[in-house]
């Protein structure tokens, strides 16, 4: 499973998936805000009004951290 994680500094919810990743033993790809990429870059990617994480599983989008939790769930890999 290739995972990546857009992410920024301070973020509880960026924290809270990574460890879902971390404690599933799953490695992730992580991209940091203005380390990474810009906002600009990210709104270009994701649209207007995105939040905090953005996660990608293979070509998919996930979502945010209560999408990505529910999708595990549902996909049995949580």
């Amino acid at each position: 499973m290739q995972v990546t994680i857009y992410s920024k500094d301070n973020c509880p919810y960026c924290e809270k998936v990574k460890k879902v990743f971390e404690l599933l033993e799953v490695e992730f790809v992580e991209y940091k805000l203005d380390t990474d990429f810009s906002r600009e870059n990210f709104i270009q990617e994701f649209g207007e009004g995105s939040t905090f994480p953005r996660v990608v599983i293979g070509d998919k989008l996930i979502g945010g951290a209560t999408e990505t939790i529910s999708y595990l769930k549902e996909n049995n890999l949580l």
